[in-house]
């Protein structure tokens, strides 16, 4: 077997893409989180590597708070292990932060505003720019911060991402069509960031994704290289072929790769795993990334690797499940297709039909 097999068989086996798990905070631990900027992708991420149903999921969410709602790499929204939260926010705190609309006292005083006003609260966006203004002043509420086309946004929001990385707020259940939003610390009594979250978090993303360099995990976290060159060098790893492992984790499994899956958009293996050209050869290199970046195409996975894009449409119960191959499929691995379209359907709580055929949709569709 290959170092490239091994190394794909390892990935495959450490996201519970090749056995399923019954326990939801162990799969997202092992995907470094479950990208949740579409909610509905990060249920059906974690969905495909579980036994559970979407209930069961979202429960794990918003009722037994093990799974929490807020931003993880690259600043983007994501579910991670509650658990793990000292972890996340001391790397995350850690990242050199620069801000273009508040200065670092105008962000301190934000920072501590929202984390006042979610303490024993849940509150929409309204209502927090409410709290925010009457504890800091008028000036945290001009709108002068850009929006996606809309009316601007008010100069705190600026600021929700470093609160976010401080552990000052997290995701909140909607409150009707609102998005809403509450402290981490109401069902994490005596929280605080991790002294060394950093290489924890260092150390996490080289068991899931490893072999990786230094710039894999600089992209994978959105962090300047020289900050990462300075974190490989306090971390316990070792250099192995193809990249940096934990000191002592060089374990691969003894069969190669193999299966099918279907994953969702920005699923946390592809996102995370590279090189690029290898996790996704060939065709799957110009037809399921853009401009390089994973995550824009749900994809289909035949042994650990990109062969093919797929899209769902559903009308009522039904949902019509379109898969484009970039290759054959053996026997096998047709039965194995049909396996997966069925659990995609029974998890998302309704009957899925297999077609093969090109996905016309584009990327975010």
């Amino acid at each position: 077997m290959s170092v490239v097999d091994g190394v794909i068989g390892r990935r495959l086996r450490r996201h519970s893409l090749v056995e399923p798990s019954a326990d939801p905070v162990a799969v997202v631990r092992a995907m470094c989180g479950a990208h949740a900027q579409v909610m509905s992708a990060a249920e059906l991420s974690i969905g495909i590597r579980t036994t559970l149903t979407r209930q069961r999921v979202r429960d794990a969410v918003w009722v037994d708070r093990a799974l929490v709602k807020t931003r993880g790499p690259r600043g983007t929204v994501h579910l991670l292990p509650a658990a793990d939260l000292p972890m996340w926010t001391g790397a995350l705190s850690a990242l050199p932060q620069r801000l273009r609309l508040l200065t670092e006292e105008q962000t301190a005083e934000v920072v501590a505003a929202i984390a006042d006003a979610l303490r024993d609260d849940e509150l929409t966006g309204d209502e927090l720019t409410e709290a925010v203004v009457a504890r800091t002043g008028a000036w945290a509420g001009e709108r002068v911060m850009e929006a996606f086309g809309g009316t601007p946004w008010p100069r705190w929001v600026e600021a929700m991402g470093v609160a976010s990385n401080r552990g000052a707020m997290c995701f909140a259940p909607n409150k009707g069509r609102k998005v809403a939003y509450t402290s981490p610390r109401r069902w994490l009594p005596g929280f605080a960031p991790a002294a060394e979250g950093a290489v924890e978090l260092l150390h996490a993303y080289l068991r899931s994704y490893g072999p990786a360099t230094e710039a894999h995990f600089a992209r994978w976290l959105a962090a300047p290289k020289r900050w990462v060159d300075a974190l490989f060098e306090r971390a316990d790893v070792e250099l192995v072929e193809g990249g940096w492992v934990v000191r002592g984790d060089t374990s691969w499994p003894d069969e190669p790769p193999g299966g099918v899956r279907l994953l969702p958009y920005f699923d946390a293996y592809v996102v995370g795993s590279h090189p690029r050209e290898v996790v996704f050869p060939g065709r799957a290199f110009e037809r399921a990334l853009s401009g390089g970046q994973a995550g824009n195409f749900p994809v289909v996975l035949v042994d650990g690797v990109v062969a093919g894009v797929w899209h769902q449409k559903r009308s009522g119960r039904r949902i019509v499940v379109t898969v484009e191959l970039f290759g054959g499929l053996s026997r096998a691995g047709a039965a194995e297709l049909d396996r997966e379209v069925a659990r995609v359907g029974e998890f998302l709580e309704g009957r899925s039909e297999l077609v093969l055929g090109p996905v016309s949709v584009g990327g975010h569709a």
